[in-house]
């Protein structure tokens, strides 16, 4: 991971967001966070994150929602979606939206910390995938443009 990883998290419960993000900011993240999709979605317009914890049951909307608004928001960022309330269709409706990780509270700090970890190395993972499919094409249309040119001088 080049840079900082940023992180937003979104959870109605103060003390849950003040732990994380405390945790969080002491291994080196820099760390948002807010208590309501809406803020979520406005935020997450203004800025770019890595990855986003996402509580499901939010007071203003599910966090399964959210989930796919900020998907649309920004593409790349990484959801772990957070729940004290598992369900097998709240567990469903993240897989199905795009989720990238599912972790049940009371939640383990080194659990998440990994989780984290995991999900920025397969961002850098996938980021250097498409880097590569860019150089290939690039790479490709060079040569099919100069051999055009080539013919195109040819008597």
């Amino acid at each position: 991971m080049t840079g900082i990883a940023k992180i937003l998290i979104v959870d109605d419960d103060e003390s849950i967001r003040k732990v994380l993000q405390a945790i969080l900011e002491e291994k080196g993240y820099a760390v948002e966070s807010v208590g309501t999709a809406k803020k979520a979605i406005e935020i997450a317009k203004k800025k770019l994150y890595n990855v986003a914890l996402l509580d499901i049951r939010l007071p203003d909307m599910d966090g399964t929602e959210l989930l796919s608004r900020i998907k649309d928001t920004i593409p790349r960022m990484r959801k772990i979606i957070i729940t004290g309330f598992p369900t097998l269709q709240n567990a469903i409706d993240a897989v199905n939206k795009r989720a990238d990780a599912y972790i049940m509270k009371p939640f383990d700090v080194e659990k998440v910390l990994a989780t984290i970890e995991d999900q920025l190395k397969k961002q850098e993972e996938e980021s250097e995938y498409s880097q590569e499919k860019v150089a290939d094409f690039i790479e490709t249309r060079v040569k099919e443009l100069t051999l055009q040119e080539a013919k195109s001088k040819k008597p």
